[in-house]
């Protein structure tokens, strides 16, 4: 795992000055904003750090917590300078660092590069820290551990070693939370006659109650409040675009928990579909909704709106939208609205979403019922 440091000024040469509070030049950085906001003075507060001594490393790095995207670029650009300078001079403090790297409060980004520079420094310390990634509350920093368990499990096959090739890939599959490593392992682990049961390990809801269709004529459908969106009551029986409708079971058999309107109400455009679910949690707790979709949509948890965005057929992906919420002990109820648009291009005819419920790192929280 590398990181490449932009520089933003050409240094001729850099010296290590004497450890010293950069809390305001930090502060300075922080405070970059979009169109140029507050450049100037982040410009000079850059200068002024990039030339601290490597003991500030730790604080620059801590400048990275809750830093917005464009200032936690500036701050990485100036950890890169100080601790390539640090690299050269051999001073790089690794063990602070390591406390930096264990302390999960830091920012994700902020740990990836203090294991990136702990790699630099000493690769033989990374490898041994690298297995103690494996679960670690970073899906990034995951990715290390993970591919070296695939690694092992290659080697193992190599050896005609098929059980351990088997408890390597079913290890690293365990803590792999990155699509591409998840599709590899699962191959591998199938190639080698192992069931992988994938709905369960991203957490897709796979049953709902489905009910379409509802107009979409001029695209009004997303701000109409059909009755679904005031009631839900499962037995009931309403007026839809041309005809009456009524609430269906559903139970999507794609692996990636595709809820397809096409597959029961058939290729319907220009129209408003629903979809109702029970999600029963074992406890109180914070959780992410994360969906993907191609079609115009909302989501709602226990009646509260989550998010909404009208737009159509601009691709669709996993975790394509992360949505932060709250999920009670017992029943909350997820309703999405799914909206089709009147194109007829073969591109436009997905009317569907997936949506599965983890925590922050992507890690499935199944339902207790």
């Amino acid at each position: 795992m590398k990181l490449h440091f932009a520089s933003l000024f050409v240094l001729t040469s850099l010296s290590l000055h004497a450890a010293g509070d950069l809390s305001k030049p930090i502060e300075a950085l922080r405070g970059v904003q979009k169109e140029g906001q507050g450049n100037e003075a982040a410009g000079k507060a850059w200068q002024e750090i990039v030339k601290a001594d490597v003991a500030n490393l730790p604080e620059v790095l801590k400048g990275m917590n809750g830093a917005n995207p464009l200032a936690e670029n500036w701050l990485r650009a100036a950890v890169g300078v100080i601790a390539d300078a640090a690299l050269k001079a051999k001073k790089m403090p690794v063990e602070t660092l390591v406390t930096f790297l264990k302390d999960t409060k830091n920012s994700p980004g902020a740990r990836v590069v203090a294991f990136d520079l702990i790699q630099r420094a000493d690769a033989k310390l990374a490898e041994e820290l690298t297995p103690t990634l494996l679960n670690d509350v970073s899906s990034d920093l995951r990715r290390h551990p993970v591919a070296k368990l695939i690694e092992a499990g290659d080697v193992a096959l190599e050896k005609k070693d098929k059980e351990s090739a088997v408890v390597a890939f079913t290890k690293g599959l365990s803590g792999a939370r990155d699509e591409d490593q998840i599709k590899a392992l699962t191959k591998k682990l199938r190639d080698l006659g192992q069931a992988v049961d994938l709905p369960k390990h991203f957490g897709f809801l796979m049953s709902w109650k489905l009910i379409a269709p509802f107009s979409n004529a001029d695209r009004a459908g997303f701000e109409t409040v059909y009755p679904p969106e005031k009631e839900l009551y499962f037995d009931a029986i309403y007026e839809g675009k041309t005809k009456k409708v009524e609430w269906v079971d559903f139970t999507s058999k794609d692996e990636y928990g595709k809820i397809d309107f096409n597959k029961p109400f058939g290729m319907e455009k220009s129209a408003v579909g629903y979809a109702a679910t029970d999600f029963f949690s074992e406890s109180d707790r914070p959780a992410e909704i994360r969906i993907g979709c191609k079609n115009g949509w909302k989501v709602w948890l226990n009646g509260e709106l989550l998010f909404a965005r009208d737009e159509y057929h601009r691709g669709a992906k996993l975790d394509q939208y992360k949505l932060p919420c709250q999920l009670k002990k017992g029943k909350n109820t997820i309703l999405v609205k799914c909206c089709q648009n009147e194109q007829t291009e073969q591109w436009t005819v997905e009317w569907e979403f997936q949506l599965r419920v983890c925590d922050a790192t992507g890690t499935a929280i199944l339902a207790a019922k």
